[in-house]
């Protein structure tokens, strides 16, 4: 069994460097055009379904892959973008002129500390276990699951938590690309194949 792990395609904010968050910002025009491409790459990879944010971002980015491959896209509660609370729409340059104290406390402590009136590191991590074991519980083939840069992280951190070390360099995925784990539900045992694959976006 195959999980895909996607980041959805380009935002508006994406490009000026404002944080999204729980802000439902859609595609932009090259979102749209990368998630066409993300379709066509995924037809090497069929799926029984597609599950995705609630987020239309996500949501739309998941439709593409849905409508190519005739198959059902589902909105799953837990796989939204990290909640920044009061930073949301903000540039990280925003955030430490306005934010300097409380952004010094979330980067020394992010497991614990959230921004204003957003989520702490374990809440999202708890959040976005709850929505795999779902998935999990439902599936019985491959399925791609659409979701947002940092939830994506914690969708890796959680499947790979039984061999992923503290050392281990941190991830980065971009825009409509596709992270792949493999599964063996008689040994439970999760596999990261591919990681951050953007090949698929060549030529745009």
């Amino acid at each position: 069994m195959k999980l895909y792990l996607i980041r959805h395609g380009q935002t508006d904010w994406n490009v000026a460097g404002k944080i999204q968050g729980s802000t439902d910002i859609p595609l932009n025009d090259m979102g749209r055009r990368q998630a066409a491409c993300l379709a066509r790459g995924m037809e090497r990879r069929p799926v029984e379904k597609v599950y995705t944010s609630t987020l239309s971002r996500a949501y739309e980015t998941g439709l593409a892959i849905g409508k190519s491959q005739n198959v059902p896209v589902v909105q799953l509660k837990g796989l939204e973008e990290v909640g920044y609370g009061v930073w949301e729409g903000m540039t990280m340059e925003e955030i430490q002129e306005k934010y300097p104290k409380e952004l010094e406390q979330w980067y020394n402590s992010p497991v614990d500390v959230a921004p204003p009136e957003g989520e702490s590191q374990v809440q999202v991590y708890e959040r976005c276990g709850r929505a795999l074991e779902t998935i999990l519980a439902q599936s019985h083939g491959d399925v791609a699951i659409v979701s947002h840069g940092a939830t994506v992280v914690f969708l890796l951190e959680y499947l790979l938590r039984d061999t992923r070390r503290d050392e281990d360099e941190d991830i980065i995925v971009g825009n409509a690309s596709i992270s792949t784990i493999e599964y063996n539900p008689k040994t439970k045992v999760f596999r990261l194949a591919q990681l951050n694959d953007r090949s698929h976006l060549e030529g745009l």
